[in-house]
């Protein structure tokens, strides 16, 4: 059953992280649409949009990376033995 319920956590982690990756991108894109529609810009209004919409997916995934390294080095801290803690 363990086996399992890690399988759905990363499931999930995975589908979390691609909409959390996707969705910069889309807003922007989205925004842009809006701009071109509403406000008669032209169509190259969707190439700076697509920049900007890569930069925060750029940081998502950077933000996500160093959240995993933090977690990395806190397991590998709490594994060491001190003085006052064996296990």
């Amino acid at each position: 059953m363990k086996k399992w319920t890690d399988i759905i956590k990363n499931i999930t982690l995975l589908t979390q992280f691609g909409l959390s990756f996707i969705t910069p991108l889309l807003l922007c894109l989205a925004g842009c649409w809006w701009l071109s529609a509403h406000l008669g810009i032209g169509g190259w209004i969707y190439i700076p949009g697509f920049f900007f919409g890569m930069g925060g997916s750029g940081m998502v995934a950077y933000k996500l990376y160093l959240s995993v390294t933090n977690k990395n080095k806190k397991e590998k801290k709490q594994n060491r033995i001190s003085f006052n803690r064996h296990t």
